[in-house]
């Protein structure tokens, strides 16, 4: 996730993204505003050969259009399907995503899609940036925006993102599975409600793969409990954040197994 100013920022380091993918054989689309090309030095070729393409996002999307979260990782699918039959090793995305995530509507249709494409993008050669003006989205839209993305240059209290492999270590789909990063107190409560609202657990609950966790507070570990139990199963948090297990215990919630990890 790429955070601007404003959106002549946002294509130089954005371009950077298909160019990485297309050293690696991978094809590229770029969706941004059509007078900014003049940045994109050295895509001629890619251009030319089909390697690269360079898309309107409002050829792509009406104005005011809320992103039906299901049709768009489909469309995505699809094209990374192309590209493999293509001959390319995968698909990169780079995309001015500003006038998806303008309302409240917008951006809870935006954060559910987010989710999905993680679950995709963490099974198959498919990659994506997303670039965000700040003169146009409020602070929290941001915050929230940043935190289900495993990278961005804008700080979260904490991320919460799809993985590719469970952390048991079995390869595979892992849909009910998660990681979990930062530090989750009283000020990430708000963002950890409105992120745990579009994400899917698997048959078995939640997963949460911590690692990166620092900290994490009796309400925040209630939320993600609370979050598996409504989906029919239990959670299980795999972390180094000690105190953990010690809530877990003192609290006596029910269904929940904290794993300390190394």
């Amino acid at each position: 996730m790429l955070v601007v100013r404003r959106h002549r920022g946002f294509p130089g380091p954005c371009a950077r993204v298909p160019r990485r993918g297309l050293g690696a054989g991978a094809a590229g689309p770029l969706r941004h505003r059509r007078d900014d090309t003049g940045v994109l030095s050295g895509f001629e070729e890619a251009l030319a050969s089909g390697a690269a393409q360079i898309t309107s996002l409002g050829d792509t999307y009406a104005s005011g259009s809320v992103v039906v979260p299901e049709d768009q990782v489909r469309a995505y699918a699809a094209a990374t399907e192309e590209a493999l039959a293509a001959g390319h090793t995968g698909l990169r995305v780079a995309a001015e995503a500003t006038p998806l995530v303008r309302t409240p509507t917008q951006l809870a249709a935006f954060l559910r899609y987010e989710h999905l494409v993680d679950r995709y993008m963490a099974e198959r050669p498919f990659s994506a940036m997303c670039g965000y003006d700040t003169t146009q989205l409020d602070g929290p839209a941001i915050t929230k925006l940043a935190g289900v993305h495993p990278c961005a240059n804008r700080p979260a209290p904490f991320r919460l993102h799809a993985v590719a492999v469970r952390p048991d270590g079995d390869s595979g789909p892992a849909g009910g599975v998660f990681e979990l990063g930062g530090e989750l107190d009283a000020s990430g409560h708000e963002l950890l409600g409105a992120l745990l609202e579009r994400i899917d657990a698997g048959p078995g609950g939640l997963v949460v793969h911590a690692p990166e966790l620092s900290f994490i507070d009796h309400r925040g570990l209630l939320m993600l409990a609370d979050s598996a139990r409504r989906r029919g199963g239990g959670l299980v948090l795999r972390t180094r954040a000690t105190g953990a297990a010690r809530l877990v215990e003192v609290l006596d919630i029910p269904d929940v197994r904290v794993e300390q990890i190394p």
